[in-house]
Formats: C-alpha cells, sequence, structure tokens
C-alpha cells in the first residue's frame, strides 16, 4: 500500500497548500457526543438523508422548515400514534417532497429509532457506543434494520449526526484503488468493504487522524479537481 503521507502530499498540492486542505477536513467528531442527541433529531436527521437522497440537496434544506411541521417536529412517539389518515395526507403535503414510499420511511424509521431507543435508553446512545472501527457493521445494522438507510445514505446519515465516518464515494474508492488496495470499482461487496475498514484503521492508528478526514484527504487526491470554495459548501465527498 502506498503510505499515506504521499496521498495526503498530493492533496495538500491539488488544493493550494496544507492550511487550505486542513480548512475543508471539517470538524474532528466525537463519538460520544451523540448520546446526547435525542430521538427526534435523529429521526429528523434519518429522514433528511432519506429525501435527499437522489435529489437536489439544496432543495430538501429550502424547504426543510416545512418538512418539520408536516412530521410533527420528528418526535418519534407522536409519529406512532398517528392514523393511517395522516400518512396518506402527507403525500399531497405542499411542504414537503411528495414521495410516498420516502414518506413512509419515516414512520418505518420511527418505529425502527423507539426500538432501539426503548433497548438501549436513547438511539444517540446507541450510536455511541457503537466501536469506532466498525462502521461498516454499524451502516450495515442501520440498512438491515432501518428503512431505505442502506449504501451511501447509512453513511451520510452517520455523518450528518457527526459520528466519525468515511464516505465511500467514487473519488476514495479509486484513491484506495490507486494506493493498492485491492476492491472492485464500486466496493459493494461485504468482502471489500472488510477491506476498506481495514486500511481506513489502519491509517487512523498510524496518523491519529479522524476517519472522516482520512476519508476526505482521499477523495481530494484524486479524480476531479473540485474548488476549494465548492467543496467547503457541503460536508460530504
Amino acid at each position: 500500500m502506498m503510505d499515506f503521507a504521499r496521498i495526503r502530499a498530493r492533496a495538500e498540492e491539488r488544493k493550494g497548500g496544507d492550511a487550505v486542505l486542513k480548512s475543508l477536513l471539517g470538524p474532528a467528531f466525537d463519538n460520544t457526543t451523540l448520546a446526547k442527541v435525542p430521538d427526534d433529531r435523529i429521526l429528523s436527521t434519518m429522514a433528511e438523508r432519506v429525501f435527499a437522497a437522489g435529489f437536489v440537496w439544496r432543495v430538501i434544506e429550502q424547504k426543510w422548515p416545512g418538512f418539520e411541521e408536516a412530521f410533527l417536529h420528528f418526535e418519534p412517539k407522536r409519529l406512532l400514534f398517528q392514523p393511517d389518515d395522516f400518512w396518506h395526507d402527507l403525500a399531497s403535503d405542499k411542504r414537503i417532497v411528495r414521495n410516498p414510499q420516502k414518506i413512509r420511511s419515516v414512520r418505518d424509521n420511527a418505529a425502527f429509532v423507539e426500538r432501539v431507543s426503548q433497548e438501549h435508553g436513547s438511539f444517540g446512545r446507541f450510536l455511541a457506543a457503537w466501536p469506532a472501527d466498525d462502521q461498516v457493521g454499524l451502516t450495515g445494522y442501520l440498512g438491515k434494520h432501518g428503512s431505505r438507510l442502506g449504501g451511501n445514505t447509512g453513511q451520510y446519515l452517520l455523518r450528518w449526526l457527526g459520528w466519525d465516518t468515511f464516505i465511500l464515494s467514487q473519488d476514495m474508492i479509486l484513491a484506495l484503488r490507486d494506493a493498492g488496495l485491492d476492491i472492485g470499482e464500486a466496493a459493494s461487496s461485504k468482502k471489500d468493504q472488510a477491506k476498506v475498514q481495514a486500511q481506513i484503521n489502519e491509517w487512523a492508528k498510524a496518523t491519529k487522524l479522524p476517519r472522516a478526514h482520512i476519508s476526505r484527504i482521499l477523495s481530494m487526491s484524486i479524480g476531479v479537481n473540485r474548488p476549494a470554495e465548492e467543496l467547503a459548501s457541503y460536508m460530504g465527498e
């Protein structure tokens, strides 16, 4: 495998120096702080990432106050008490993006959040306690037990919540393959994802960098060299 210092140096050169690169890495997340995040904010972020998937993120962000009102501020218990008519009417509610499948996912994920919260004290506590070196296991759990939380949606959910997350973007996968990691072009198999997790863990131990920072450095070291101003405007890769 290529030494990570070489990958970082390439990212620095592409972005205009160490100071610029550091400014694009974002915060160093502390997973333990998620224990204080209330369940309604967890569910709200789940819904935001589900509705944003395959859609223009900016539109979802602009409409989000309407989403909060329409979905009763995403309080799981309150949503689970609503009759079928409530959910049926949301399909014609102009305050939100009227996608029936994604609307249904909010109901399903309210039940998911409530179940996990009952078992662990809160969904945030569940996330805070999950081992930081097993993101693949956590995203697998979200994809299996949640609704529409598989793939990159689960990764972006964790990033938006503040869990120290790598994002398997096309550029990150390309950088890993270029560095010598034997994975497929999509890195979608369990075997490939285990290899990615092991390599990110190794670099995290060696560099003392957050996994989110390693992810972003990788993605900025190769592929389309997006302007720093564009990258600074959002949290994902």
